[in-house]
């Protein structure tokens, strides 16, 4: 019999590794796949869909062959990740005035699943050069920091949310909590 699974589709980031790793940690058992993958498998309970070097404008930037608004299933975009879903949810994304390193403030505005029982406020790792600059009326925001005024989203009724940080790295402060809200 097939394991439940979690699917990590890489987008070629450095954490793919790490973000399996933190997943395995909360006991659940999850398996990376290259974006070309073309249906996900009938055991898959979720998606994260990783981080990437790349910009979503890249005309070779990296792209999941599957859908995951017609999935049905959790999907969480890290950073890249977020960016993709965004786009393909009809939002823009844009080059961020500073290409943003390191540490940030990350302030919830709103609660939900993904930061239950956490702080207002806490210390996030960002890494990127592109972010959502505009949603369209199907996303919410969830969190913003000083730079980025859409550091996380979810969809307003699918189970999809993205992060424009990095929940997986220690630096970020409840990283693990928040993996662990979106894996249960």
């Amino acid at each position: 019999m097939a394991h439940q699974t979690v699917l990590i589709i890489d987008m070629g980031s450095q954490y793919t590794q790490l973000i399996a790793r933190r997943i395995r940690a909360n006991s659940v058992f999850c398996e990376i796949a290259p974006p070309t993958l073309k249906k996900l498998p009938s055991n898959a309970i979720g998606v994260v869909i990783s981080g990437s070097p790349r910009s979503v404008y890249d005309k070779d930037a990296p792209y999941p062959a599957i859908n995951a608004f017609k999935e049905g299933i959790p999907v969480l975009g890290i950073c890249y990740g977020m960016q993709l879903l965004c786009k393909e949810g009809g939002c823009r994304i844009s080059r961020a005035k500073k290409r943003e390193y390191g540490r940030a403030n990350l302030k919830i505005l709103t609660t939900n699943h993904l930061f239950h029982n956490l702080p207002r406020s806490f210390t996030v790792w960002m890494s990127h050069g592109d972010q959502v600059e505009e949603l369209s009326d199907d996303w919410k925001v969830l969190a913003k920091t000083a730079t980025c005024p859409v550091a996380a989203v979810k969809h307003k009724k699918l189970p999809i949310f993205g992060v424009q940080f990095h929940p997986e790295v220690v630096h970020t402060q409840f990283g693990e909590e928040i993996l662990r809200n979106f894996l249960y």
